[in-house]
């Protein structure tokens, strides 16, 4: 079991597959400049699945969500997802990617095992995407959603920043466009997490902008606590259901308190939180031959010292110092 000081306990892994990205979204990642990891200091996709194993049959681990960068650029993608899903017992399986390359791996992907996907689309204006992400590939991403929910990959969730100026205005269109094609659409609040370091809290766009927003069009009722549970957003049926929408108001509304992720770096680092400025290496101990007990007790020990909160309610929180890119999202 994975607990902290504060009772709470992990059930969630996060996995970083890659530090690399083929778009470069202006909340995440400068235009160039970025060091990529050497090659070497990648988990290799048998230290990926054997840190996996070791989560799911020693430490509680019953989901993993597979992450970047863009985890579809890891060529042994297929081949991990298929490896994790016959462990015993068989954790839910998820992939976070912003969609590019999707349309071409989504029938591999469920073929493999996987559960579900969460794409990133912000907008839906190509020329928008095309000044948001500094690439030309709305498109892409259009045609990566239609195949991931053909071939069953579903709920597909869709994530969603609005920055101001650019697509602040785009929330109800989103969400009448997700409802039409059966997405269930997630706004996420923009989160200090872009390597320039150029995120300023009083230029988002809060939870609060978008529900009302999102009220000129629909009618929303809470879906309620209990129907949360320690999921990050909040969740409002839609003119009285069955589609939802969903908040995650990380700096305006946090739910550190029912935290119950964990957190693996593309280099073999345990993150305890996705704001987190300390890590505890895992890369070590695997490449010197400690058994799997052994790294079970630093994962355990690496979770007992989490802190209460990410500290965004603090006005000197630092700003961790890995891109969002090298950590996952």
């Amino acid at each position: 079991m994975l607990i902290d000081t504060y009772g709470r306990v992990a059930t969630d892994l996060r996995v970083s597959l890659t530090d690399r990205c083929n778009l470069r979204c202006t909340y995440c990642m400068p235009e160039e400049g970025l060091q990529w990891l050497a090659k070497p200091d990648l988990l290799t996709d048998d230290e990926i699945v054997r840190l996996i194993d070791i989560a799911v049959t020693r430490l509680g681990i019953t989901e993993v969500r597979f992450t970047g960068g863009e985890p579809l650029l890891r060529p042994g993608l297929v081949g991990i997802v298929e490896r994790v899903a016959a462990l015993e017992p068989r954790p839910r399986m998820s992939l976070t990617t912003n969609g590019i390359g999707l349309k071409r791996t989504a029938t591999a992907l469920k073929a493999a095992g996987l559960d579900r996907v969460n794409v990133s689309l912000d907008t839906l204006r190509p020329d928008v995407f095309k000044t948001l992400t500094r690439r030309d590939r709305h498109k892409d991403v259009i045609e990566g959603l239609e195949a991931a929910r053909d071939v069953g990959l579903t709920p597909v969730k869709v994530n969603s920043v609005l920055m101001p100026g650019l697509n602040a205005d785009e929330a109800p269109d989103l969400l009448a466009w997700a409802v039409e094609h059966d997405y269930e659409l997630r706004f996420i609040e923009q989160m200090p997490l872009d390597a320039q370091h150029g995120w300023k809290r009083e230029g988002m766009v809060t939870a609060g902008d978008i529900l009302a927003a999102l009220r000129t069009r629909f009618e929303l009722s809470e879906e309620g606590a209990d129907e949360r549970g320690s999921a990050p957003a909040e969740r409002w049926l839609v003119d009285g259901g069955p589609h939802r929408v969903g908040v995650i108001a990380s700096v305006t509304r946090p739910f550190c308190s029912a935290c119950d992720r964990t957190r693996l770096t593309a280099d073999g680092q345990v993150r305890t939180c996705l704001f987190a400025t300390e890590e505890t290496d895992l890369r070590a101990a695997l490449r010197s031959d400690a058994p799997d007990e052994e790294i079970a007790r630093i994962w355990r020990l690496a979770m007992w010292g989490k802190k209460a909160g990410s500290g965004l309610d603090d006005p000197s929180f630092l700003q961790p110092e890995r891109p969002m890119s090298a950590i996952g999202g």
